[in-house]
């Protein structure tokens, strides 16, 4: 009996857009899978705020604190991703199809320097920015209308 996965709920998740001051985009490409860009992102604890779960995931997985960044914008509405097939019923312990994101934008006020990937859980293996148009192309495809939409809604703040 297969289970029915567009019954399942979307995961609480935040995203982070960190713009340096030029307007480009902080991607990481991910340790467990070669050549797969992303921005930060992560799970909104229980009780927490989507901006503290922000600043969290983004120090949890750059090691950049919050005294090196400002909060410059956040989307409209919550965005959702259904995951692929391969992924349903793996991720998560099966407890989600995808994620429901709230995305908020930070402008990084420190130095390249400040950005450090050897954190507790490491989940980036290099990083660099990015300009709009190559984030859009180097996300998984199934990401990939997310980042389309805030690259429009954005589109003020960047290079």
């Amino acid at each position: 009996m297969s289970k029915d996965f567009a019954s399942l709920p979307y995961r609480p998740c935040v995203g982070v857009m960190l713009l340096d001051p030029e307007g480009r985009i902080f991607v990481g490409e991910r340790k467990d899978t070669n050549g797969a860009w992303q921005m930060p992102q992560g799970g909104i604890d229980p009780g927490e705020e989507p901006q503290e779960a922000a600043l969290r995931e983004l120090w949890e997985e750059t090691g950049v604190t919050e005294d090196k960044v400002s909060v410059v914008g956040q989307t409209s509405e919550w965005l959702t991703y259904d995951l692929p097939d391969h992924l349903l019923g793996k991720i998560w312990n099966g407890k989600y199809r995808g994620q429901k994101q709230l995305w908020i934008v930070l402008r990084f006020q420190g130095a390249d320097s400040d950005v450090n990937l050897e954190t507790e859980h490491p989940e980036f293996g290099r990083w660099k920015w990015s300009n709009a148009v190559d984030l859009v192309e180097e996300i998984v495809p199934f990401k990939r209308d997310i980042y389309e939409q805030l690259v429009s809604e954005f589109s003020d703040l960047l290079a």
